[in-house]
């Protein structure tokens, strides 16, 4: 038996007021009518919980876009799960906020496009984000619920990261997550507009590194480093299929947020079959969980039990192979392509930014 996801991942729904240039979402956008019903999603959150789930990440989209947020996280804190939002923070206000605290929410996760209105408004693409997101940090830290903001790094915002560090703990944060943009979804698509240079990335590891210490009785610190630039594959997800869940807002379960640019995977929905059976057998979760499918490099690799092969969807959207060492790592066959890339694209005019869109419906 497979031991229990640790996380679930809900996205509620693809609805967002924001059209950042990297969001994770696919680029085909699920419209409100295909978002599964509250109840559905209470007793997915009791499967959950029953199942060995300890925390439950609420996201979208924009997850206030849905009117019953507060009867989820009420559902979810009866199943006994942990309960975080992640939010842009438009679309709550200081009421909406106290009933979701009243509710039994956690924890808030605010994303942070950039210190300024200017920046931040530009890169989000919605005139006037910035004023109300701040409006949100100061009411979480007021009602005194715990803040991380997620700050969103690439070529455009990295340069001020060290003074993003300090605005976090002047926001209040407990926790500031530095992610780096990874090149999934749309990013994939603006990856010229937003990769940042070599130069950038080493002064980034840098500030984090003097951070750290700096903040250590403040702010926790995490950063997670653009993959392009690393020598090894990160551990995605800590493997496939071994340590979370991802629930796309029509109820299809995915192993990772991206899974389903990888052809030929079938995914379960909780419409039809129960969320354990889902995580046990479930076709698209046993395609690449251990290491039974990995061919050379990997197979050989005294790494593998380390990074797991790295991400099959870079592999896919890299190598045109999800079985193929994630071509990041320095032994993999497909590393000279993101060599080229990063010549081509890191240090090269900017091109304009490619936005998501959905229309918010009401």
């Amino acid at each position: 038996m497979t031991s229990p996801p640790i996380a679930l991942l809900a996205e509620l729904t693809h609805r967002c007021p924001l059209a950042c240039p990297y969001c994770s979402n696919p680029l085909d956008l699920l419209a409100r009518e295909a978002e599964l019903d509250t109840e559905t999603w209470a007793r997915v959150f009791r499967e959950a919980a029953a199942m060995g789930v300890l925390q439950l990440h609420l996201s979208g989209g924009e997850p206030a876009s849905r009117r019953d947020l507060e009867a989820l996280v009420t559902s979810a804190r009866e199943a006994g799960l942990y309960v975080n939002l992640i939010t842009s923070g438009i679309g709550l206000t200081p009421a909406r906020l106290q009933a979701l605290a009243d509710a039994g929410l956690d924890h808030v996760q605010l994303s942070l496009q950039g210190i300024t209105a200017e920046k931040a408004d530009r890169i989000g693409g919605y005139a006037g984000g910035f004023a109300r997101k701040m409006t949100i940090a100061a009411e979480v830290t007021k009602i005194g619920l715990p803040l991380t903001v997620n700050a969103v790094m690439h070529r455009h915002n990295i340069d001020d990261l060290e003074a993003t560090i300090a605005f976090a703990a002047n926001l209040g944060a407990r926790r500031i997550e530095v992610a780096c943009v990874q090149f999934y979804g749309w990013a994939l698509p603006n990856r010229a507009a937003l990769l940042p240079s070599r130069d950038q990335v080493i002064a980034a590891k840098r500030i984090v590194d003097a951070a750290r210490p700096a903040y250590a009785h403040r702010m926790a610190i995490d950063f997670v480093p653009p993959d392009y630039y690393a020598d090894f594959p990160k551990a995605c997800m800590g493997g496939w299929g071994s340590t979370g869940l991802n629930i796309a807002p029509d109820g299809k379960v995915l192993p990772c947020h991206a899974a389903a640019t990888i052809p030929g995977l079938t995914f379960d929905s909780v419409q039809d079959r129960p969320l354990a059976e889902i995580w046990q057998h479930g076709t698209a979760f046993t395609a690449y969980r251990g290491h039974g499918w990995m061919q050379d490099p990997c197979k050989s690799c005294a790494r593998r039990e380390i990074d797991h092969g790295g991400c099959r969807c870079q592999a896919m959207a890299l190598a045109a192979d999800p079985r193929a060492a994630d071509p990041v790592c320095r032994h993999s066959p497909a590393r000279a392509m993101v060599d080229r890339i990063i010549a081509a694209e890191a240090t090269a005019p900017a091109p304009a930014f490619t936005y998501r869109r959905l229309a918010p419906q009401a």
